[in-house]
Formats: structure tokens, sequence, C-alpha cells
């Protein structure tokens, strides 16, 4: 091969890579900014053939950036991402209401929980029952705001920085205050949950929160979709044998809850 045609050879690969790094671009941003995305519409959006986009996702999916299950394909959190709060209210809303439900009734006596940031444990926070007296210590503005007028209620919102895409409250103050503080039961969230890495979330500053809620709890429950099992994002808070349940929905595949077997704690598919 001459040098000319070595050189255009060369100008098209690159050109071709750019191209591919430009539409992978494009196709995470649809998915991080949607929260999921149905991959069977997604050649008509990109205008590329089906092939090209499993291509795609597989590329994404070894870089750790998204996950591909049942025709869906999820973003994956982390120490630079993680999406806002309206975004996860689209993000399996049938599975997070069954999840939600299937907490009070293991509530118990409890009469001081915690109740983390985040969607699904606003959808927790709405169920609350209200034939007997609580006491709601919470990181989240809407849980408070949601809270506040119920006279069984009592509220105690923590104090530090609000973060601007979840309404959650973060820092050092947060998890000083929890540290005074014995809660009967914490009602807790993550963006990732592992058997080897634990519970894990983007945020340091969340992290510090959330581990301060589970030291300071007698008893822990995590709930979450099924999407957030065997991922691990930035800053570890927990380990999963801190739970006496995780609580997931039926989209969890039975090899996956079996893998959590071997850490003693009970997964529960609602």
């Amino acid at each position: 091969m001459s040098e000319y045609a070595q050189l255009m050879t060369d100008v098209a690969n690159q050109a071709g890579a750019a191209f591919r790094h430009s539409r992978r671009a494009e196709l995470l941003t649809l998915i991080r900014t949607q929260g999921r995305l149905d991959v069977a519409g997604i050649p008509d959006l990109l205008g590329v053939s089906a092939e090209t986009i499993r291509r795609d996702l597989r590329s994404l999916e070894s870089q750790g950036l998204v996950r591909r299950g049942y025709g869906v394909a999820y973003p994956i959190e982390s120490g630079a991402f993680e999406p806002a709060l309206d975004v996860r209210m689209n993000i399996n809303p049938e599975q997070k209401q069954r999840i939600a439900s299937a907490v009070i009734p293991r509530i118990g006596e409890a009469q001081t929980i915690f109740i983390d940031e985040g969607y699904q444990t606003q959808l927790v926070a709405q169920r609350l029952p209200l034939d007997r007296p609580f006491t709601v210590v919470t990181a989240s503005l809407p849980i408070a705001t949601l809270l506040a007028p119920r006279s069984n209620v009592q509220v105690v919102i923590l104090g530090g920085r609000v973060r601007g895409n979840t309404l959650g409250v973060a820092d050092h103050w947060p998890a000083k205050m929890l540290s005074t503080l014995t809660i009967d039961l914490a009602i807790l969230g993550a963006n990732g949950v592992s058997v080897e890495r634990g519970m894990t979330t983007p945020d340091p500053a969340v992290a510090a929160v959330k581990t301060a809620a589970a030291e300071a709890a007698i008893r822990r429950i995590f709930i979450g979709a099924h999407h957030k099992f065997g991922t691990a994002t930035f800053a570890k808070f927990a380990e999963v044998t801190d739970f006496e349940l995780l609580i997931t929905g039926h989209e969890l595949a039975a090899s996956m809850a079996n893998h959590f077997s071997i850490t003693g704690v009970p997964v529960l598919r609602v």
C-alpha cells in the first residue's frame, strides 16, 4: 500500500472512530436523560441498525456506563453521574410502588424511623400508617414536606448542604446529628448493591449520611429496584450483612437473588 493510500485509510479509520464515539456519547446521554431506554426503539432514534446499537451498548456496558436487561438499557450511576429526582420517578415506577407497599408491614413496632432521600423512599413515606405516632428522621426535603402536615408524625429534618438534583441533605453536619440519635429502623436506598462491594452511592458526602443512619439504627431494611443489584458505584456506606432484609421487585432474576443468599440476608422479591 502506498503512503497516500495508508494515509487515507488512517484518516478514514479516525473519522469512523470519531463517529462511533459521537454516536455512543449521544446514546449514553439518551439513556441517562430518560433513566431507562427501550432497546427496540433506539435504532429509529439514532438512524442506525439494530446490530450497530447492540455493539454500542456492549461497548458502553464493558466500560461500566450502562447495564442491559430485558430489552432495556439503564445508566450505571458513578462518582461523575447521578440521575435527578424527576428522572428517577420514571424508572420502574410500578415496581417501586410494589416495593414501597411491601415495606409497611415490616415496620413492626418501630416508632422512630430514618427515611432515606430518594423517590423510592418518598413512596414509603406516603404509605406510613395513620393510626399510630411516628418520629421520622430524614435527609430529604420532599419527604419532610410531605410528612410535616401529618398529625401523627413528628418530622426531624437533618441540616446541611442541599443537593440540587435530589433535594437531599449531605456532608458532615447531618452525619454528626445522626451520631447523637438512636433510631428504631432505618429504611435505606443505594445506587449499587453488591455482595462483594456492599452498598454504594456515587457521592461520598451522601455515603457519610447513610453510614451514620445505618450506625444509629437498631434495624435496617434496604429497598431498591432490581437494576441496582449486582452493581457498585463510587462510595461504600454499608455491608449487605448490616441489613435484616433487602426488598426489590420480582424482576430481579432468581439467580441474582440466590447469589445474595451467601450473605445470609434474605431478598424479598415483590
